[in-house]
C-alpha cells in the first residue's frame, strides 16, 4: 500500500471516528444528567458530571418508571412493535416475491402504486386515517399493526423486490420440478434466501414503529394506551414547567432496547440494503 493511499484511510479513519463521537455524545449527555438529581442543573451545569451534592443514582429512573407507569408503555410498544414488524416482514416478503416472479399488468401496477406509497407525505392522509381507524376498530395496540403494515410495506417491498431480482430463478425452478408448491416454494426455498434483507429490513421497520409518537397518538385512545414516545411527552407539565431527569431516564430505557438489536444485528445491514439496491 502506498504512503499517499495509507494517509488516506487514516484521515477517512479519523474522520470517522470524530462522526461517531458527534452522535454518540447527545446520548452520552442524556445518560450523564439522567444521573442527578431534578431541578439541580442549568443551562450552564448541563454539560457537566454529576457530583456529589446532584448524583441522584437510579431513583430517575424509578420515578419515572412508577409515575408514568412505563412499565405499561413498554408492554405496548412491544407489542404493537412485534406484531407490527411480523407483518411487514411476512406479508411484503410475500409480495416482492410475486412482484418480481410475475411479469403482468397487475404486479406491475402493483409496484408503481407500492413506489408511489413513499413518496406521499403522511399529514396528506392523517385526519382520514384516524376516522377510518376509529371506524375499523383499528384503534388498539393489538390491531394498529394493520395501519403499520401498510405504512411500512413502500420500503420493505422495495428491498425485497431488489434483493429478488439478483436470486436466480433457476434455484425455484428446480424446486418446482422436485416437487414443491408455491408454499413450500416460498418458505424452504425463498425465505431462508431472504435472511440478509429479512434483518435489515426488520431493524429499519422496528427503529420506526418504536419510536414513532405522531401515529399511536392520532390513532389510539391516550387514555387507555399510551407507547413509550407518548408516556415521554406527559413529564410535560403546566405553565412550561418539565421533569427532565426523570425524562432523560426513561429516554435511556427506551433506547437501550433498539441498541441491543442494532449491535446484534448490524453485520447484516449494510448486506441487506446493498442487496436491496440491485436492479435487474
Amino acid at each position: 500500500m502506498s504512503k499517499t493511499k495509507r494517509l488516506s484511510n487514516n484521515i477517512l479513519t479519523a474522520i470517522m471516528v470524530i462522526l461517531c463521537l458527534l452522535w454518540v455524545y447527545p446520548i452520552v449527555l442524556i445518560f450523564i444528567n439522567s444521573l442527578k438529581v431534578e431541578g439541580t442543573f442549568t443551562t450552564s451545569t448541563v454539560f457537566a458530571l454529576p457530583t456529589a451534592e446532584n448524583f441522584a443514582g437510579l431513583s430517575n429512573y424509578i420515578y419515572g418508571i412508577v409515575k408514568m407507569n412505563f412499565l405499561s408503555s413498554f408492554l405496548y410498544s412491544l407489542v404493537i412493535t412485534v406484531t407490527s414488524v411480523f407483518l411487514i416482514l411476512l406479508c411484503c416478503s410475500m409480495c416482492g416475491w410475486y412482484l418480481t416472479r410475475v411479469h403482468n399488468v397487475l404486479s406491475k401496477g402493483m409496484n408503481l402504486l407500492i413506489v408511489f406509497s413513499m413518496v406521499v407525505p403522511f399529514q396528506m392522509v392523517m385526519f382520514t386515517l384516524s376516522k377510518t381507524a376509529d371506524t375499523l376498530k383499528l384503534n388498539t395496540p393489538w390491531n394498529i399493526c394493520i395501519i403499520y403494515l401498510g405504512f411500512g410495506a413502500g420500503l420493505a417491498v422495495f428491498m425485497f423486490t431488489g434483493f429478488m431480482k439478483s436470486v436466480p430463478i433457476e434455484i425455484e425452478e428446480s424446486a418446482m420440478i422436485d416437487g414443491c408448491n408455491p408454499i413450500q416454494l416460498f418458505f424452504k426455498i425463498v425465505f431462508p434466501i431472504l435472511k440478509p434483507t429479512m434483518i435489515s429490513t426488520a431493524i429499519l421497520e422496528t427503529m420506526w414503529v418504536w419510536n414513532d409518537y405522531l401515529l399511536p397518538t392520532l390513532v389510539l385512545d391516550i387514555k387507555k394506551y399510551r407507547t413509550i414516545p407518548m408516556a415521554i411527552q406527559y413529564f410535560r407539565g403546566g405553565y412550561g414547567r418539565v421533569e427532565l431527569a426523570p425524562m432523560m431516564a426513561c429516554i435511556i430505557i427506551a433506547i437501550v432496547p433498539i441498541i441491543i438489536l442494532y449491535v446484534a444485528c448490524q453485520k447484516y445491514i449494510i448486506e441487506g440494503v446493498i442487496a436491496g439496491a440491485v436492479k435487474g
